[in-house]
């Protein structure tokens, strides 16, 4: 790590220490990232989507809005772009904590337990899709930097949405997501269909793709252009397509549209949020079915966060490949689409890949 890169850690790790609100993001094909922070007042509490219509900052939104985790809204004094990097920074290392076989067999039952109640009733019709996730709680190791993360994370995952946030009400998150949840300036604006996982293949990305994960794509492409499609707007088109996030790969869709009204994208997020990248389908019976069954509380894991800013450029990812930090822990996630074809061996070792994501980037 860099001189300057190890000044900016100390102060960005202090802020947590002293509990005062910020963000330091770098979005895809950026050199920068973005530093911002509140000092004065509270952040912003808001605990329904549409509520987000006409504001304007840094916004980190839960799976499922509650009086415990409500959409927080960082409204900044301070908004800076940080210097450039210098291309010595450290090669992170691959030398991960891993679980004991003990523990790994009881995370591998409690999985199996519920991708069981899932796939009974993708096999009996109910649903189309499902997404089943997990959580993995690690210990913190006394050397471990929240913004030393951050940074090793920006070098490694260059395609991606890197950030690191903190507020008093959702504690201190980093992540790094290949997924756009709304994007875009003026009148012009996007979102993706991002559903469709497999391993890169010596390094490159993978030329075929099976029908499960074609189909997974369709059904989460369908829905997007659906919901666009219910306001009259009709996307052009790009894809699917396969890119790369970090060592796996995915397909993707991207949308393209115009929106006549900017001040209201509390409503278009509404419409979007959860996709069935993160959810299921039917979506509202798919997420009704997910908060009854899936065995934990995903907070602000499979929300969405990022900048918003009606008047300017926004761009609001999938909170997808993230991780909370804690005073003595870290607790990471992943999660991944069921369909009825599911198989319970294939879906596990996706989310042991994704979650490769976040280990990869925990040691100094």
């Amino acid at each position: 790590m860099t001189s300057e890169q190890y000044a900016n850690c100390k102060v960005i790790d202090a802020l947590i220490n002293r509990k005062q609100s910020f963000a330091i993001y770098r979005a895809p094909g950026e050199r920068n990232p973005h530093f911002l922070t509140q000092t004065q007042g509270a952040v912003r509490l808001i605990y329904n989507i549409e509520e987000l219509n006409g504001q304007h900052g840094f916004v980190i939104a839960p799976f499922q809005v509650s009086a415990h985790y409500p959409i927080v809204l960082i409204q900044p004094e301070c908004i800076e772009l940080s210097k450039p990097h210098s291309s010595k920074v450290a090669k992170p290392t691959d030398k991960n904590e891993k679980p004991s076989p003990s523990e790994y067999q009881q995370q591998l039952e409690e999985y199996a337990h519920s991708f069981d109640l899932f796939i009974k009733v993708l096999h009996e019709d109910v649903f189309d899709k499902l997404v089943l996730s997990r959580s993995l709680t690690i210990d913190r190791t006394p050397a471990f930097s929240p913004a030393g993360a951050f940074y090793r994370a920006s070098q490694r995952y260059i395609n991606s949405y890197v950030y690191l946030c903190y507020t008093p009400q959702t504690g201190v998150w980093l992540g790094s997501s290949p997924e756009i949840l709304l994007s875009g300036e003026k009148g012009e604006w996007s979102t993706t269909a991002l559903a469709g996982t497999q391993s890169l293949q010596q390094g490159e990305l993978p030329i075929n793709w099976d029908e499960k994960n074609k189909e997974e794509q369709k059904l989460v492409s369908a829905y997007i252009r659906k919901q666009l499609l219910s306001l009259n707007i009709r996307p052009g088109e790009k894809g699917p397509y396969a890119i790369r996030a970090g060592e796996l790969a995915h397909l993707k869709t991207d949308f393209h549209f115009s929106l006549p009204d900017h001040n209201k994208l509390g409503d278009m997020l509404s419409l979007l949020h959860p996709t069935p990248a993160v959810c299921g389908l039917p979506k509202e019976e798919a997420y009704c079915f997910i908060l009854e069954n899936e065995g934990y509380e995903r907070r602000y894991y499979s929300g969405f966060i990022g900048w918003l800013s009606p008047e300017g450029k926004t761009d609001l990812y999938v909170n997808l490949r993230c991780m909370n930090i804690n005073d003595a822990t870290l607790t990471l996630y992943a999660g991944g689409g069921l369909l009825p074809s599911s198989e319970l061996n294939d879906e596990w070792n996706e989310t042991e890949n994704k979650l490769q994501t976040m280990l990869a980037i925990t040691n100094n």
